[in-house]
């Protein structure tokens, strides 16, 4: 590589870190005159760089976004985290993973050996949701989210119909493998969460909107409250606590927000969340232990409903 070649590279390298570069900082950087760096501006212009040139006391340069897609130069660390996040891809539900899968061969073919080595050692197996979203859905839903913009849609139920449906978007999220939309119902007057790849946008949207705050303050927490059916980010409709005949290091690496307390001698305090009273009993009874019920009756009730299932299926095989 020639040390012109070598040099444009690293001003392009640097352009890409930050978004202003005086002209008298980039020629010490890369220990080279003034005129010097204006010339490597010039090639790097020739081959599709949009670099325009700042005015003022000591001048500069600025790597703005063209037309097309130039090459880009990334460091180690970029250059991986790119290549596992491609492969990921097919899992998102966004519908680009044939895409992915070239972009992600372009990647690794111009990889050097050393960063191939750590890729092809981080192997993903990414499985593909059960429903793609089409990618101009995507991006038709998040231009209204940035411009705050009431989105009009047909939405396909669940029965097979469509129902048409104003809404103010907040988010889109992406989460289990499938893309959600988080906003106000302008028709039910209260937040709703809708599976995007049942969005059928129409246009044009709508007026503007006021941002407005989500009851959890983070969407994060939000999401994952309504997904659990919860009145609270961090709580489950239906919660109870049972001792359970088994050391609590047996099930500890198989438990996530609840909690679990060693009490000696082979036994611990459990108190776990679910949906259901019937699908907290059936979490619980997945350890191989014997149940002691602390409460609620509810609990206790629930245990007695699956006892009668369980026998009538054991019965009926």
């Amino acid at each position: 590589m020639s040390t012109a070649t070598s040099r444009s590279l690293l001003l392009l390298s640097m352009l890409q870190t930050r978004r202003d570069w005086p002209g008298q900082v980039l020629a010490e950087r890369l220990e080279v005159s003034s005129r010097t760096v204006r010339r490597d501006v010039d090639r790097l212009r020739a081959m599709g760089y949009r670099i325009v040139a700042l005015k003022g006391p000591d001048g500069g340069y600025r790597l703005e976004a063209g037309s097309e897609l130039p090459p880009m130069l990334f460091d180690d660390e970029q250059a991986v985290a790119i290549a596992m996040a491609l492969q990921t891809v097919a899992a998102s539900g966004a519908g680009v993973a044939d895409a992915a899968e070239r972009a992600l061969s372009t990647v690794r073919q111009v990889m050097p050996s050393r960063l191939r080595h750590r890729l092809d050692s981080l192997p993903i197996i990414a499985l593909r949701a059960p429903a793609d979203v089409d990618p101009a859905v995507l991006v038709s839903l998040s231009t209204a989210v940035a411009a705050q913009d009431v989105l009009r849609f047909e939405y396909s139920t669940r029965a097979g119909y469509f129902e048409r449906r104003r809404l103010e978007p907040h988010h889109l999220v992406a989460a289990a493998g499938r893309w959600y939309l988080v906003g106000w119902d302008l028709d039910k007057d209260d937040w709703r969460i809708f599976r995007a790849d049942r969005v059928h946008p129409r246009v044009p949207t709508g007026p503007g909107f006021t941002r407005r705050e989500l009851p959890a303050g983070d969407v994060r927490a939000y999401v994952a409250a309504r997904f659990k059916g919860s009145p609270g980010p961090d709580q489950w409709p239906c919660t109870g606590e049972v001792i359970l005949g088994i050391p609590a290091t047996e099930i500890v690496p198989y438990v996530d927000t609840d909690t679990v307390e060693d009490l000696g001698g082979g036994r611990c305090r459990l108190v776990a969340g679910a949906w259901s009273w019937e699908s907290l009993a059936a979490a619980i009874g997945r350890f191989d232990a014997d149940i002691d019920v602390v409460g609620p009756p509810e609990l206790t009730a629930a245990f007695a409903t699956l006892a009668r299932r369980y026998a009538h299926a054991a019965e009926s095989g």
